[in-house]
């Protein structure tokens, strides 16, 4: 059984969507001949959503090691809040005296904590130990440079700095890539020549059908949508950035045009869209103000547990996935969202790999776009699928979910280990 050491901030009991990938592997690794192990920070050091049924996913059987991190209520003080940051200094120790200790084949680093991924040429070189990145997404966000310093976010060009002097200490070194897009790695291709000729490899997060035999183990209920029989219950669950925005708002106005009456026969529900839940003024709150619709649409932008959410996407009518004109982004909530049976209406650009897997379910509606795409193309685009949406909910367990295996845990862990071997060879 070869040795895998996997580093990941977050691990249950913290929900955030960055473990993810880890957690439905877990059951898998030693199926496909490795042995893995957890480095994660200690849950009393990290600031994210703590969520005790997630445990329930993680078998006693692996070995998890707990870090710690500097208190963020003083290192915010200067400025330093980055949970990856504040456990470096922990992680190089603790890592370091295990690696003395015990021999591993392969350093993973699933994250999108990326400051710890910097570590990785040290232990390559003291240790003499190869090391993959799954790159989750883009650790340099070169986005926002050319923007106006009103819409960057905080402190973007100091972060901005560390993540370029990092990244490019770090990504020349590495022995395997990982990325849930085609369009990471070419940028980092593009930007680092050296590793066109390492693997790499583009696996999706997939779903887990572990996590909703779970459901049923436990009995575990939706409590976040009112179960009114006389409302079609519409479901978007994920945090949201303004560039879902656009494909949103012109969802609603093409909505509202086609039938006013039609469109009161449903309720829309947006579930955990901020990642800190703290937000007074909210991307769905004004657009509903603004287009009138605020009879219309809940949302609750607070983060809930991962598996009465889960419930939610079962207890649904329709499940609304719009995401972004850039082709790159690939939602990672999309497999369990069309795993769940519930029908599945979602705007996505044309290339994305999420526009795949909803065509191979069967019972999905698709609004296909692209980059160039302006408000009116988008409802143009949108209106013509509006028949469709109108009839989807009758389409509720219909889907072909035998079409989806490729997405799941199993069969993507046994990707990401054939890429691990061809590392270590």
């Amino acid at each position: 059984m070869k040795k895998l050491l996997i580093i990941s901030p977050h691990f249950p009991p913290i929900n955030a969507p960055d473990m993810h990938r880890i957690r439905i592997s877990l059951p898998y690794y030693t199926k496909y001949g490795w042995e893995p192990t957890i480095v994660c920070v200690d849950e009393k050091y990290c600031e994210g959503y703590q969520d005790k049924k997630l445990n329930y996913s993680v078998s006693k059987s692996i070995e998890i090691i707990k870090v710690k991190a500097f208190a963020a209520k003083y290192t915010r003080k200067i400025g330093l809040g980055s949970l990856s940051l504040r456990s470096l200094l922990y992680y190089k120790r603790v890592v370091s005296g295990m690696l003395m200790l015990k021999k591993y084949d392969l350093i993973l680093f699933s994250t999108s904590m990326f400051h710890v991924c910097s570590l990785g040429p040290y232990w390559k070189k003291r240790y003499a130990i190869p090391f993959v990145i799954d790159m989750q997404d883009p650790w340099r966000n070169d986005y926002y440079l050319n923007k106006p310093k009103e819409i960057r976010p905080p402190k973007y060009k100091i972060a901005y700095f560390i993540n370029k002097q990092m990244e490019a200490h770090t990504i020349p070194l590495v022995d395997g890539i990982i990325s849930v897009s085609q369009g990471i790695l070419d940028e980092l291709q593009k930007r680092y020549p050296v590793v066109a000729n390492k693997p790499k490899k583009v696996i999706p997060f997939g779903y887990s059908e572990e996590d909703y035999h779970i459901l049923e183990k436990y009995n575990i209920q939706s409590l976040l949508i009112d179960k009114n029989p006389n409302k079609i219950n519409v479901v978007y669950m994920g945090a949201l950035t303004r560039f879902f925005i656009p494909l949103i708002r012109a969802f609603f106005i093409s909505l509202k045009e086609y039938s006013e009456e039609l469109l009161n026969n449903y309720h829309f529900y947006f579930i955990g869209t901020n990642y800190s839940g703290t937000a007074t003024t909210t991307y769905i709150r004004t657009l509903a103000l603004e287009l009138g619709l605020s009879e219309n649409i809940t949302e609750i932008p607070s983060r809930f547990p991962y598996y009465e959410s889960l419930a939610t996407l079962r207890e649904s009518d329709i499940l609304f996935i719009p995401g972004s004109v850039d082709a790159d982004y690939n939602a990672s909530k999309i497999y369990n969202n069309l795993f769940s049976g519930t029908p599945v209406f979602t705007i996505f650009n044309e290339k994305s790999l999420v526009i795949v897997a909803a065509k191979e379910i069967g019972s999905s509606v698709i609004v296909s776009v692209n980059e160039g795409d302006d408000e009116e193309k988008l409802k143009i685009k949108i209106r013509q699928a509006l028949p469709s949406f109108v009839t989807m909910h009758g389409r509720k367990g219909t889907a072909n979910k035998n079409n989806l295996v490729k997405y799941s845990a199993n069969v993507l862990t046994g990707k990401q280990v054939e890429l691990f071997d061809k590392v270590i060879k």
